[in-house]
């Protein structure tokens, strides 16, 4: 279980989390949605310890973030983080970034090798392996980025804005089938957060909704249909339950066309 216990995380004056309580269950996809600006990506940094909230806690298995350093370190073996905007050693190739990756994470000398080939063939970079990070595209940047991330074998995975980046159509389709995977069969946790409600929609078995800081939903997809009393696309509930207000504005604009 990922436990957080009152986390408020601000910047200066500005409340990006306020308060937050949620408990997270291991083996499933829970992905976390809400408008821009409204605490996502800091909830992932506080959940990966690249934050620490001024308020509240965060236990991993029981494990708390920044307690010790036994337990931190404990923590760290267990889950990869990959932010939107990851850095990548540019000057060394895509096979040697992954390679020092899966080192860093204990993976064994016969599965990295192997893994890292998969990878490759998987995101169609088996020719570009060998090159330079530097010379890849934004969408090549994203696949190598997205592999560093599964050659770790870590049963948690945070992941933001997984399916952007200029991520291709093959691309997307492969890490679809990966993240469920991964779940499914594997029982491995993966928290994203996610810009469209129809990736969401296939993918995860929870939402976390997010609304000006706090907690607004946390429920299956057929659980948050029912509170906004839709059933419609899984767009137009997090309209409802997001923005209440939305199609009232909407009336309004062709209200005031005056055709």
């Amino acid at each position: 279980m990922i436990s957080l216990s009152g986390v408020t995380q601000h910047y200066g004056i500005r409340p990006v989390l306020r308060d937050i309580d949620l408990k997270i269950p291991h083996g499933r996809l829970t992905a976390i949605v809400g408008p821009n600006g409204m605490g996502k990506t800091t909830l992932l940094g506080v959940l990966a310890g690249t934050l620490s909230p001024q308020k509240g806690e965060v236990e991993i298995d029981g494990l708390r973030r920044r307690r010790s350093v036994e337990e931190e370190l404990a923590i760290r073996r267990l889950m990869v983080y990959l932010p939107d905007h990851p850095w990548l050693p540019k000057e060394r190739t895509g096979r040697e970034f992954l390679l020092a990756v899966g080192a860093l994470y204990d993976v064994s000398p016969e599965r990295l090798l192997s893994h890292v080939e998969r990878l490759l063939t998987l995101f169609q970079l088996t020719r570009e392996g060998d090159w330079p990070i530097r010379s890849y595209s934004n969408g090549q940047k994203k696949k190598v980025a997205i592999a560093s991330a599964l050659i770790s074998d870590a049963p948690i995975l945070l992941l933001d804005e997984i399916f952007g980046g200029g991520l291709d159509p093959a691309g997307i389709l492969a890490l679809k089938h990966v993240l469920k995977r991964l779940t499914k069969s594997e029982g491995r946790t993966v928290i994203m957060t996610a810009p469209v409600p129809e990736i969401v929609e296939e993918l995860a078995d929870e939402v976390i909704v997010l609304r000006e800081g706090r907690v607004e939903a946390h429920d299956t997809i057929e659980g948050l249909r029912q509170r906004a009393n839709c059933r419609g696309s899984l767009a137009e509930v997090l309209g409802r339950l997001i923005h209440p207000e939305m199609l009232d504005h909407v009336r309004q604009y062709f209200d005031g066309d005056g055709r």
